[in-house]
């Protein structure tokens, strides 16, 4: 029988020990972030499935290398955003699907009752959104982790294996490359 285990860390180590059930309750706890993450990513829901799925199937194989450094839920980030980019290195040539129903999901009504609002709202969020999409990954993934997540400069830093120096180099870059392609998206 499992011991009862509360934090990730816990959760962790018993998974590297071999417990399957502590393990499951990983997948249980984090998957929808981790699906959120690769969605962003990617802008296509089949496509982030696949990627989360591929990232669970790494990240039971190599929880060896779990080391303790860093918190579990950075180590998960990492293991979804470079399965994440590996989905798009092979379809590279290929589009990214920012159709209105890939999005759909993203929009909820706020609780206002001003329906003209959320669909003012609504539609700028779907313009950042697709603007996001066009930027090359290494602008979109720390701009998805930063603004999306709310994570740390120093955990995305970690996350994406650089110093945070190129981190805020590269966020910098990327708002500058966002900006500009939403001004030309609103020009028409």
């Amino acid at each position: 029988m499992t011991e009862r285990v509360d934090t990730d860390r816990d959760l962790m180590a018993a998974a590297q020990r071999g417990d399957g059930v502590a393990f499951d309750e990983l997948v249980r706890r984090h998957t929808a972030t981790m699906y959120r993450v690769a969605f962003r990513i990617l802008a296509d829901r089949a496509e982030a499935e696949d990627a989360v799925q591929e990232a669970w199937v790494s990240a039971w194989r190599s929880l060896n290398r779990f080391r303790g450094d860093a918190a579990p839920t950075t180590w998960l980030y990492r293991v979804v955003t470079n399965a994440a980019l590996g989905q798009v290195r092979r379809r590279r040539a290929v589009p990214m699907d920012v159709s209105d129903e890939s999005m759909d999901h993203l929009f909820a009504d706020d609780g206002t009752g001003n329906p003209e609002g959320h669909a003012v709202r609504s539609e700028e969020a779907d313009l950042v959104h697709r603007a996001i999409a066009t930027l090359e990954p290494s602008q979109r993934v720390p701009l998805v982790l930063r603004e999306f997540e709310g994570m740390s400069y120093e955990e995305i830093a970690e996350v994406l294996e650089v110093n945070t120096a190129a981190l805020r180099s590269r966020l910098h870059r990327a708002r500058l490359a966002l900006l500009a392609k939403l001004e030309e998206m609103r020009r028409g």
